[in-house]
Formats: structure tokens, sequence, C-alpha cells
């Protein structure tokens, strides 16, 4: 039985550690729809920076149709938990859906939590969408 486990045991620390999974803020933009005073933007997102964000915002750069910039805006994401998705909307008055052609996450406004700061949360943004309209950082 020794020689058997001999080989057992130098696999097991021959085999890396799992490494863990690299502190992630996924946002997914997720809906443009109409509403009565111009557009709802609707967001997905997921903390999985490792703790709890107790307050979050970006600062979010929409471009018109002809590639030009419409509006820059401050959106508050507020608290998320770490691990768990939240629905976010955000209705921009005297905006056409139609015509948003591109969705920039341009900076992070706020990340608080322990141990964070805004450059934590900006390199650890992971931008998808499920629209035509481009969205990125």
């Amino acid at each position: 039985m020794r020689k058997l486990l001999t080989p057992l045991l130098v696999l097991a620390l021959a085999t890396p550690a799992l490494a863990q999974a690299a502190p992630e803020l996924a946002i997914e933009l997720n809906a443009l729809a109409a509403s009565e005073t111009g557009c709802r933007v609707t967001f997905l997102a997921t903390n999985r920076l490792g703790t709890e964000l107790t307050r979050s915002a970006l600062e979010i750069a929409l471009f018109g149709a002809d590639g030009g910039i419409d509006r820059l805006v401050s959106l508050e994401f507020k608290a998320m938990p770490e691990g768990k998705a939240r629905v976010l909307q955000f209705d921009l008055s005297g905006l056409a859906c139609e015509s948003i052609s591109r969705v920039l996450i341009n900076d992070v406004v706020a990340c608080e939590g322990e141990g964070l700061d805004p450059k934590t949360c900006l390199t650890a943004l992971k931008p998808t969408s499920r629209l035509a309209a481009g969205f990125g950082v």
C-alpha cells in the first residue's frame, strides 16, 4: 500500500492549486425601451468582487446614430451584494432609444466597499450586451 500512496501523493502535490476567479464586476446592457419621457436603459449587474459594494456609480457616454456623443450621465448603481445579480433601470429624458448607436462606460464614479476603490472596479469591469448597440469600456 505504501507504494500506491507515494505516486498519489506526488500527483496531488504536482497538480497546481485551483486558481481563484479574478474579481469581476459584470455589467450587461440588457434593454433599451421607450418610456414616457425618453429612453429607459436597463442593465443587469453582478458583483463578483469578493466583497459587497456599499455604493457604486458609473459615468456612461451615449452615442447618437451619427457616432457623436449625445450625452454623458452618471448612473447610481447603489449597493450590490457579493454574488447577487441586480436589474437596474434608468429613465433618460429627451433621448430616443432608436438613436443610440453605442454605450460606453467612461469611468467608475463610485466603488465603495471593504478594500475597494474606483480603480479596482474599473479594472474588474466585464461589459456585455444583448443589443445591437455597442457596449464597452
